[in-house]
C-alpha cells in the first residue's frame, strides 16, 4: 500500500449540507459537527471502533425531522468510502464481527465485492431514542451499502434495549469494516478470481 486511503466528498441539496473526509487508515479521531445528536454518537463509536478518521459537517432540514440529514450523511459515507478503498488490492475484502453489550447481540457482515445489498433482521423495540426516529438506523445503512456498494448483513441475536441495540450495530460494523479493509501481503492483486472488484 503505497497510497493514503483518504476521501473528501460533500453533498448540497435544498435539504441537507454536507462536507466528509474519510480516512481508512487512521486513529480513531472524530470531529463531528451534526445537527443530529445521535448519529453523531453513533458516528464517533464508528470512527473509535474501526480505528478510522472521520470529519463531518452536517446541516439540514432537522425542523421537519432527522430523516433527511441522516440518510444523506449515509450517502456521503458510502461514496467517501468507496473512493478511499480504491483499487481494493491486496485488502481482505471480507469481515464480520459479533458484538455483546451488555443484554444484546449483534453481528455485523461486509463484503467490499462491489456488489451492494443490505440484509437486516432486526426489529428495534422503540420507535424514538430522544427526538431520533430509530427507522432512520435502516435508512442509513442502507443508503450507506448501496453507495459504497457493499454487502452488508447486520442481524440481531437478542435484545430488549434500543440503544444498546443501536449502538452494537454500529460498534460491530466498524469493526467489521475495519477487518474487510485490512492490507493482507499474501493477497495479490484483488481477492477475486474475477481478477476485478468492480
Amino acid at each position: 500500500m503505497t497510497e493514503e486511503r483518504k476521501a473528501q466528498r460533500s453533498r448540497k441539496t435544498r435539504e441537507t449540507d454536507i462536507e466528509l473526509t474519510f480516512a481508512v487508515d487512521g486513529q480513531g479521531t472524530a470531529d463531528l459537527d451534526v445537527q443530529v445528536p445521535f448519529l453523531q454518537h453513533m458516528l464517533e463509536l464508528f470512527t473509535k471502533h474501526g480505528l478510522f478518521d472521520l470529519q463531518v459537517k452536517g446541516y439540514g432540514d432537522v425542523e421537519v425531522d432527522d430523516h433527511h440529514l441522516t440518510e444523506d450523511i449515509g450517502i456521503v459515507l458510502g461514496q467517501a468510502l468507496r473512493e478511499a478503498v480504491g483499487d481494493k488490492y491486496g485488502m481482505k475484502r471480507y469481515g464480520s464481527m459479533t458484538l455483546p453489550m451488555d443484554e444484546t447481540l449483534v453481528t455485523v457482515a461486509v463484503d467490499l465485492g462491489d456488489r451492494p445489498h443490505l440484509e437486516w433482521r432486526a426489529e428495534l423495540p422503540k420507535d424514538r431514542l430522544g427526538t431520533f426516529d430509530t427507522e432512520n438506523v435502516h435508512e442509513f445503512f442502507w443508503k450507506l451499502a448501496v453507495e459504497a456498494r457493499m454487502n452488508l448483513h447486520i442481524v440481531l441475536h437478542h435484545g430488549h434495549n434500543t440503544h444498546h441495540i443501536v449502538e452494537a450495530m454500529f460498534k460491530a460494523f466498524a469493526r467489521a469494516l475495519d477487518e474487510a479493509t485490512q492490507i493482507d501481503p499474501r493477497v495479490q492483486g484483488v481477492p477475486s478470481t474475477k481478477g476485478s472488484l468492480s
